[in-house]
């Protein structure tokens, strides 16, 4: 059995959640790996993040979101709002706000991230895609995404993939 590790850097904009379709990136990396059977896992150490499969709905909103991810969103914000103000949610306490101090944040308004860790929660940080004839099999519509949730500021995130097979 084989085991390769990459990553895709990308860079997410801040202000919305950010969308990043890495279908491509995934699919290269794994017919590079010359695996012909066994599994790819998508995973993102970043807290406020998700990754997810899920149909390209092709049509987009003026703001460059497709759709479904629009509709996503939407969803998102009735079920666990942005934060917008301290207190909003218990999450972050004092303690953390200095914790964020103590390892360099920019200020504690960066600590306002309580709804991605929340909604990263939900979605979950991972996916696990089988390969089959050395192509991910991700159905007919599936593409794969990374999604930050995080809405505070512009920033490079990784993300990390393992490839694993014969």
């Amino acid at each position: 059995m084989k085991m390769i590790r990459e990553k895709i850097d990308v860079q997410s904009e801040g202000l919305h959640p950010t969308f990043h379709d890495i279908t491509e990136k995934v699919k290269e990396i794994v017919a590079g790996t010359g695996i012909k059977t066994g599994m790819c896992v998508i995973y993102s150490h970043h807290t406020t993040c998700s990754v997810m499969i899920q149909e390209c709905s092709h049509d987009k909103t003026y703001f460059g979101l497709e759709y479904l991810q629009q509709d996503l969103c939407n969803l998102m914000e009735k079920l666990v709002p942005t934060c917008r103000v301290e207190n909003q949610y218990m999450h972050p306490g004092p303690k953390h706000v200095e914790f964020g101090d103590s390892v360099g944040e920019p200020g504690p308004w960066t600590s306002l991230n309580t709804d991605a860790h929340l909604r990263s929660c939900i979605f979950g940080r991972s996916e696990t895609i089988i390969i089959e004839d050395g192509k991910p099999d991700l159905g007919e519509f599936g593409h794969t995404y990374f999604i930050d949730w995080d809405q505070v500021r512009a920033r490079k995130r990784s993300i990390q993939i393992a490839v694993m097979g014969e």
